[in-house]
């Protein structure tokens, strides 16, 4: 009987063992995804996959280095006599290309126009990417690089999920960005990661969540709770937001659109865009997007 005991004790502590083990496996690769991200760019999805030129507009290489020393690169796009910049920020696992759908109406209207890679992403040095936490500070580098040219006076951003996250965030914090718009934001990246686990992995998030989130800090430095943009949507006011989302987003569902449009303070609006397929507004109808967004930015700046 002892031996029985024992050997069903032992039995249940390798069990239990192998639970842990496959628990901070999969909590590591999957913190691992979200730390270096794959990326191609796809036609269907950004349109353009080239360089201005594909617009026919013509471009500065640029670069400038984030406050914790990483050197971001970009181009710079100039509007003739015009004081206005837009700032465009892309999503997780993507580069600068995402926001070219875009550049045409908004360089037309008379904006000049800053897109750059985000830390880990395009063409500079590989580190690793926290979802926003720390890319706040390219956004920030990009407004001060911007502000040093000649005739920038009037600052607008545009960001596209982790992007739109991202720059909700810096616009909380930075004054000079006078309107945003954001595109496909999440409200709440737990709650998202929840939502993710859930519909994908078909598992409850509990454990993984919280495994997931400890390791992904431990790696990386950031912090999951500081990284939720509707606890700051109000605080943007009285600059105005502009909420954009995909009401049948199956990534970041639209739920979040719709709480950050609540939890933003007026002056803002929202365009529930009726496309399937996350951070594929401009596709859903790009002339009445395109309008919609250079009046807010004349509007306000």
């Amino acid at each position: 009987m002892d031996r029985y005991k024992k050997g069903y004790s032992i039995a249940i502590v390798s069990f239990a063992g192998l639970i842990l083990a496959g628990l901070f496996t999969l909590g590591w690769m999957m913190s691992s995804n979200i730390m270096h991200p794959t990326y191609t760019c796809n036609e269907e999805h950004f349109i353009y996959c080239d360089d201005p030129l594909q617009l026919g507009l013509s471009f500065e290489d640029i670069s400038f280095q984030s406050s914790d020393g990483n050197l971001l690169n970009g181009w710079y796009m100039p509007a003739k006599d015009s004081d206005k910049v837009i700032i465009f920020v892309h999503g997780h696992g993507a580069d600068r290309r995402e926001g070219m759908r875009w550049f045409s109406a908004v360089h037309q209207a008379g904006f000049n126009i800053l897109t750059f890679d985000l830390r880990n992403s395009g063409e500079n040095i590989r580190s690793f990417s926290s979802m926003g936490y720390f890319e706040q500070r390219d956004v920030e580098a990009a407004v001060d690089y911007v502000q040093q040219l000649e005739g920038n006076q009037r600052i607008g951003i545009f960001g596209t999920s982790m992007g739109a996250a991202t720059s909700i965030m810096a616009m909380a914090k930075d004054p000079r960005i006078e309107a945003g718009v954001f595109e496909a934001g999440w409200s709440n990246l737990r709650d998202l990661y929840k939502e993710i686990i859930e519909q994908y992995l078909k598992i409850p998030s509990f454990p993984l969540l919280p495994v997931t989130s400890w390791i992904l800090e431990l790696r990386t430095g950031m912090d999951m709770d500081q990284v939720n943009p509707e606890q700051l949507l109000g605080q943007i006011a009285p600059r105005p937001v502009f909420i954009i989302h995909c009401t049948g987003d199956k990534l970041i569902g639209f739920s979040h659109g719709e709480r950050n449009y609540a939890a933003a303070n007026e002056p803002k609006q929202f365009w529930k865009s009726p496309c399937e397929t996350h951070a594929r507004a401009w596709q859903s109808d790009p002339e009445y997007i395109e309008q919609l967004v250079v009046e807010y930015y004349l509007q306000h700046l």
